[in-house]
């Protein structure tokens, strides 16, 4: 196991390059400039990608409103004053202050991971799909967390069209056209909602395919979805998707989704080929190895100044942080702990901006600051045109929201490039029809070739 050590210079460890990742990296190159520049201070940012993805435009980018590449973000682009690790930290010694990670040159040559001492450590993994024992989940389920899932749904919904169209086997139409969503959180509502606008859309195109003729499902365990945007907003927006025609099940679980049917807890059962999993996320595993004090959620206990409680030079923010929120009501009693912000996206950009200033204030000797902001509201997509917002104590639906949600995002998406990328291709999806090609393809680029070489239906005669 190879280690590198920190030579004298200041290092600052950066696990995670998402939000609060790539945010306080993009901070300290501000922050630390001349530093950086005197070699006295290294930055480094690791991640298992090279870009940061700004999750908030998956759903537009299954919809085929927005292209992938401009959902993510490249690190090495917008942080060229920091090393970027493409790998993963498996372990952590914090007495040591020393990092494991294992790297793909690692995997390549077999060497083993590589140590990296660091002086400063934040701790921003970000969150996974959180899983339940479903039968069949793990062999039937569709997560929407990354650009690769949300790109692969797109393509398997517009697949499942092309079944129904070519098949005259009711079962198997049935089943192509049905397509249920668990969990009725942004992530779930949104994506349901895009993808049922541009599903209806690219129908017209099929001469035995109508509107009429696909089920969308949600199910929700509890009762009511997006909690984030109030009650009443959360009512609305139930009515307006069952006004579609989108059967919203509130209060149901998914029991089993074997053999391709959906059992769901009232009794309903759906044969499907397409079944997507969105009923919330837990703390990266990478936590439970770094040794630091952890909630009993699997969150890192952070003091409102962002650091790991009673641990000194470890820092996080975001998903993975249980950061005490200052702007809410203080509790009743003394003993009882302060509420905590919520784990959104909403804070953690605002963390990491606190978060850099204090990490550049211990690398320079100076005083650390407490993170505080009052929570405004949330804004929501149910597809084209269509949205619910409750921001400022103010509520707002239909085409307001959706024009809000959209004016929010491209003023939070990183980097002047990335927004002017998504402004124009809005602007030509005004002007143009919808895109509703499959490149299904793409998930297997070598299949063509296979076939040629021998192993399909191009075989030629030697």
């Amino acid at each position: 196991m190879k280690a590198v050590s920190s030579n004298n210079v200041a290092r600052v460890l950066v696990v995670g390059g998402g939000y609060v990742g790539m945010n306080t990296a993009l901070r300290l190159q501000r922050k630390l400039k001349q530093e950086l520049r005197q070699g006295t201070v290294e930055v480094i940012v690791v991640d298992p990608e090279p870009y940061m993805t700004y999750q908030p435009f998956l759903p537009e980018a299954a919809a085929g409103s927005i292209s992938p590449r401009h959902v993510v973000v490249p690190l090495r682009r917008v942080l060229p004053q920091c090393k970027v690790v493409i790998g993963e930290v498996t372990a952590i010694d914090h007495g040591e202050r020393r990092a494991t990670i294992t790297t793909l040159a690692a995997e390549e040559t077999g060497n083993g991971a590589i140590e990296v001492a660091y002086d400063e450590l934040v701790l921003a993994p970000g969150s996974v799909s959180r899983t339940l024992p479903v039968p069949g989940l793990a062999d039937v389920g569709i997560g929407f967390k990354t650009v690769e899932e949300a790109i692969g749904l797109r393509n398997h919904v517009l697949e499942q069209l092309d079944i129904a169209s070519s098949t005259r086997d009711p079962a198997v139409r049935d089943a192509a056209l049905t397509f249920v969503f668990v969990g009725g959180g942004y992530a779930g509502v949104e994506a349901l909602a895009e993808l049922e606008d541009m599903a209806r859309y690219a129908v017209r195109y099929y001469h035995n395919v109508k509107p009429e003729d696909m089920k969308w499902i949600l199910v929700e365990a509890t009762d009511r979805i997006l909690p984030e945007v109030g009650p009443d907003m959360g009512r609305y927006a139930v009515r307006e998707l069952r006004g579609r025609n989108i059967d919203v099940r509130l209060e149901t679980r998914l029991e089993s989704c074997e053999k391709r049917v959906a059992v769901l807890s009232d009794g309903s059962r759906f044969p499907t080929r397409t079944l997507v999993w969105t009923a919330g996320v837990k703390p990266h595993p990478v936590l439970a190895a770094s040794g630091l004090p952890l909630t009993g959620h699997g969150r890192l206990k952070c003091t409102a100044a962002l650091q790991v409680d009673g641990v000194e030079h470890a820092w996080s923010a975001g998903d993975a942080a249980a950061v005490p929120d200052l702007t809410a009501e203080p509790p009743a009693k003394p003993d009882e702990p302060r509420p905590l912000c919520a784990p959104n996206a909403q804070h953690a950009v605002r963390q990491s901006k606190v978060l850099a200033e204090n990490i550049a204030a211990a690398v320079r000797g100076g005083p650390i600051v407490d993170y505080a902001h009052k929570y405004v509201g949330s804004v929501a997509s149910l597809g084209l045109h269509k949205g619910v917002a409750h921001v400022y104590g103010r509520k707002l639906r239909g085409y307001p929201a959706w024009f809000m949600h959209r004016v929010y995002h491209l003023g939070r998406v990183p980097t002047f490039n990335r927004k002017a990328r998504v402004l124009a291709e809005w602007t030509l999806a005004g002007l143009f029809k919808r895109e509703i090609v499959s490149l299904g393809s793409l998930e297997n680029p070598r299949a063509e070739f296979e076939l040629a070489a021998g192993t399909g239906r191009h075989n030629e005669a030697s």
